[in-house]
């Protein structure tokens, strides 16, 4: 099994401002995990940088234009309540949505057998015109359209399991027929949507979980309800936002997940993509905000791509 992995040194130097939980450190921790002797079968990738006209794929232009046109010389610039940028923030964010484009070439190029993008910032509250929830551009959508643009696809499946409600990738593909969105997550919670009536086209499907729900009730709704969606869908390629916010560590939920619950839900998805899709699976970095519980779920889930 050949995995690779896309990163980019700028990512480490956006940052939201001091003391947010979305801090460069983050990164840090999944690349000193990343260093283990573990993983020394890795195929490591600069990731590269998406232009305008990518991004456009998934957002309007004007906003992108907006996102760009509000990067500070120095300092930092609120995007929103959540959502700063500093003057890296614009170029670690084209590297992030660069990241998850070049993952996607490579497996569907047959270089790889299935990617991991750690980077930052993340995507999935990145709604069609807004940023928000450390968010500026949604990351696995524009995937997704590179997938279609570049490869030829049709039918795509987005696999969530961040703590949050993936709202932005919701956003951005509600009325896709042909991009089926899961997401697994804890309500009541940050963003305040991710109910199971919040169905676009036929094509989401929202699993919401309450505080405190354990790995029990996790895997549960991934066995009989995600996965079964996934085979009835037969998608081309499998894009997952793989948030580890989840962890029963992390300090922005409470959802109660350990490390094995993430290897658990990757393997299952690993299992769906062989059949489904020719083992086609990328992974970009969402949430995950306690360091050991990040490095921790972050190793488990590569080891589980690598096997």
């Amino acid at each position: 099994m050949t995995t690779f992995v896309f990163s980019h040194e700028v990512c480490l130097e956006h940052e939201n401002g001091p003391g947010h939980p979305e801090r460069p450190d983050r990164l840090r921790a999944v690349e000193a995990v990343l260093s283990d002797p573990l993983f020394a079968g890795l195929v490591r990738q600069e990731a590269s940088r998406a232009t305008n006209e990518d991004l456009e794929m998934a957002h309007p232009k004007a906003y992108v234009e907006r996102v760009f046109d509000s990067i500070p010389a120095e300092g930092y610039r609120s995007m929103d309540g959540d959502t700063s940028v500093n003057p890296y923030s614009g170029e670690a964010a084209r590297r992030a949505a660069g990241a998850a484009m070049d993952a996607v070439d490579a497996v569907l190029n047959g270089k790889a057998d299935n990617a991991f993008c750690a980077v930052r910032p993340p995507g999935h509250h990145a709604e069609t015109a807004t940023a928000m929830g450390f968010c500026l551009f949604g990351n696995v959508a524009v995937a997704a359209h590179h997938a279609r643009r570049n490869h030829g696809l049709k039918k795509i499946a987005i696999l969530d399991f961040d703590v949050h409600h993936g709202n932005g990738t919701q956003d951005l593909v509600w009325s896709d027929p042909d991009t089926l969105f899961i997401s697994s997550h804890e309500m009541p919670l940050y963003p305040g949507s991710g109910s199971r009536s919040e169905t676009g086209v036929g094509n989401i499907l929202n699993l919401p979980l309450r505080s405190g729900s354990g790995s029990e009730l996790f895997r549960q709704v991934w066995t009989d309800e995600a996965l079964p969606a996934l085979d009835a869908f037969e998608p081309e390629l499998i894009i997952i936002s793989a948030g580890f916010d989840a962890h029963s560590r992390d300090p922005l939920a409470s959802l109660e997940l350990d490390a094995e619950d993430f290897a658990w839900v990757t393997l299952e998805i690993k299992a769906k993509a062989a059949e489904l899709c020719k083992g086609r699976i990328v992974s970009c970095l969402e949430g995950g905000y306690d360091l050991q519980g990040l490095a921790e779920s972050v190793s488990a889930h590569v080891q589980a791509l690598m096997r």
